[in-house]
């Protein structure tokens, strides 16, 4: 049986007579807690063992503020030691004790939380800014900023900016900065490099009182190797696999946990909840979960074994899989569960009989994207396929379209660097991408400094290249995002995104490489023709399903994005003329690179 709030019964605990302690370590032969309050000596706080593996003790002079870890004595007579995988708070890196806390602070968010997400998860516009707080903003003197600080710059970003939510790459506890935070030590604790866990709850709320929803990165695909972490904690593979096919990642060099036993399993759900509970999260991420569900996830022919069924499925992950969204569902039905899943594993967002997250990423359209969008415009029209061909699978699942972080990283270039052509090209295929994402089929989600079109690679030991948002054509297309982000949250049609809310009006003008489709909610429609060529189409027949008079709501090419279309038409009559199965165009002038918005008057 899942217990979701170990949290309540292992760690730390401030009382009126001293600090309890409490670790599962079922193995060892000794455990003592060593700290401030004993000179970190082995022998003076010795910890009683239970029938079940528990180890506990009461240390009276033990107070809030105090470091401490856990000595413990393997029964084939080694010695380490270890911090608490259940600390609330940590030393800041490099030092790796856990700290004692207590929390005091009361969160202010009640009509956040009471409004977040109403009706349908699907059914509510998500666009999300992905941020690394290390490397969004430094201080003056390049060191971090606090919870607090961030909190203040960040939130007014993103209200200017009108992105829902934003999404953190995780800020649970880890030892490296170049690990981004991906390889964890501390499941229970945000990372103390920004401050205390009370102080991280005044930066949610912050958020909350603001409007804006947080998403966490969420690590349970592997775990730091860390001497003063999980692994081996009691001498023995406690959190890990025992067996290294399943218990050690050779792309990652990290363990796997056990997903099979129950004590791993309640331990990495408790965490979950945890973040929901204690820290009021909107959102969980899961990362990597196709590393997760199958057994040969980066591993060559020997290094890994079929399961009992012969294939090459891990069976008691995706049980986990399915446990940790069913006990989310029942913690609260407005979190949203998101999966970072980039294979064809069917039923990600299945909630009868698949894993039952609320969106998976789709990895497919931004690769396909991304692929398009390198192509000299004039070589498109032969690639005009993949443009197209994402439509047939973009109602599989609840899809996020996500450029994000691993985009930008090891030698891939920004985004910017991937477009097309020279300069000013560059940032009219940029500005035509977005406008094409934000049209499309999908919930948003765009990493920091992707907005802002900055030409070097993200890097975790700096800050973004705020600087260029001196030039025109950055803050144009800074200008832009932020106003994608604005009609994309007034245009029901854009971010209602069953079958019925989609329909082609012409998708194979290959020759032309532009593609024309509408948008639809009850009887609101937004038809959005995009021009993907580098050559200008004047008096383009742009087919729509409805007679009627189509405002334009936006332009990728407005002058006040850097583009260069001047022209001041606002409202187009459609005209009688059979195109691709539709009775009923307007023409429209499209300048090369650009995607416009029409509304249907109603």
């Amino acid at each position: 049986m899942t217990d979701s709030r170990l949290y309540n019964k292992y760690g730390s605990f401030v009382r009126r007579g001293g600090v309890d302690f409490c670790v599962y370590a079922p193995n060892a032969n000794y455990v003592s807690v060593i700290g401030d309050f004993n000179a970190y000596d082995k022998d003076t706080n010795p910890m009683k063992r239970d029938d079940e593996g528990n180890w506990s003790v009461t240390v009276k002079n033990a107070v809030e503020g105090q470091t401490y870890k856990y000595f413990i004595a393997s029964k084939d007579g080694r010695e380490f030691l270890k911090a608490d995988p259940y600390a609330r708070y940590s030393e800041v890196k490099p030092n790796s004790a856990s700290v004692i806390f207590k929390s005091r602070y009361e969160f202010n968010d009640k009509a956040w939380i009471k409004q977040r997400n109403k009706g349908k998860k699907e059914d509510n516009p998500i666009s999300i800014y992905e941020v690394h707080l290390i490397s969004w903003h430094r201080d003056e003197h390049g060191g971090y900023l606090s919870y607090k600080e961030i909190a203040k710059r960040l939130c007014k970003y993103i209200k200017k900016m009108n992105f829902t939510h934003i999404e953190l790459l995780p800020i649970t506890e880890h030892p490296f900065d170049g690990s981004w935070g991906y390889q964890t030590t501390g499941y229970f604790a945000p990372t103390s490099r920004f401050g205390s866990p009370d102080e991280f709850k005044e930066f949610v709320d912050i958020f909350h009182k603001a409007g804006i929803g947080i998403i966490l990165d969420w690590v349970p695909s592997h775990f730091a190797t860390d001497g003063h972490g999980l692994t081996a904690f009691d001498g023995t593979a406690l959190y890990e696999h025992p067996d290294p096919k399943r218990g050690y990642h050779p792309q990652w060099k990290s363990n796997i946990f056990d997903y099979g036993n129950p004590y791993v399993k309640s331990f990495l759900i408790s965490s979950a909840l945890w973040w929901l509970r204690e820290y009021h999260i909107d959102g969980i991420r899961v990362d990597a979960v196709a590393s997760m569900l199958y057994l040969d996830y980066a591993r060559e022919e020997g290094e890994w074994e079929k399961n009992i069924y012969g294939d090459n499925l891990n069976i008691e992950a995706i049980t986990f899989l399915k446990d940790l969204n069913r006990e989310a569902d029942k913690f609260s039905d407005d979190v949203l569960m998101i999966a970072e899943e980039s294979t064809a594993f069917l039923g990600v967002t299945d909630k009868s009989e698949g894993l039952g997250f609320d969106f998976k990423w789709n990895m497919g359209w931004m690769h396909d994207t991304l692929r398009y969008f390198k192509l000299d415009p004039i070589n498109r029209q032969y690639h005009h396929h993949e443009l197209t061909f994402m439509f047939w699978y973009s109602f599989e699942e609840n899809y996020i379209l996500p450029l994000s972080h691993d985009e930008v990283v090891h030698m891939k270039g920004s985004l910017i660097n991937k477009m097309s052509g020279l300069y000013d090209w560059k940032f009219a295929n940029l500005r035509a991408m977005y406008s094409f994402m934000y049209a499309f089929v999908g919930k948003k989600l765009l990493f920091m400094g992707d907005e802002i079109g900055q030409f070097n690679e993200w890097h975790y030991e700096g800050e973004l290249d705020w600087s260029v948002l001196d030039f025109p054509a950055h803050a144009g297309l800074s200008n832009l995002v932020g106003e994608l982000n604005k009609v994309y949250k007034n245009e029901k049609a854009l971010w209602h995104d069953k079958r019925e809310n989609f329909t082609w009006c012409n998708k194979d003008d290959y020759q032309n490489n532009a593609i024309v489709f509408e948008r639809i909610y009850d009887n609101e429609r937004v038809v959005v023709v995009c021009n993907f060529s580098g050559k200008r189409l004047e008096d383009y027949y742009a087919p729509v399903s409805t007679e009627g008079k189509y405002k334009l709501i936006f332009n990728s090419d407005a002058k006040k994005f850097n583009g260069e279309d001047s022209s001041r038409k606002r409202v187009f009559k459609s005209e009688r003329f059979t195109i691709s199965h539709k009775e009923d165009m307007i023409r429209v002038d499209l300048n090369p690179l650009s995607v416009k918005y029409f509304k249907l008057d109603i």
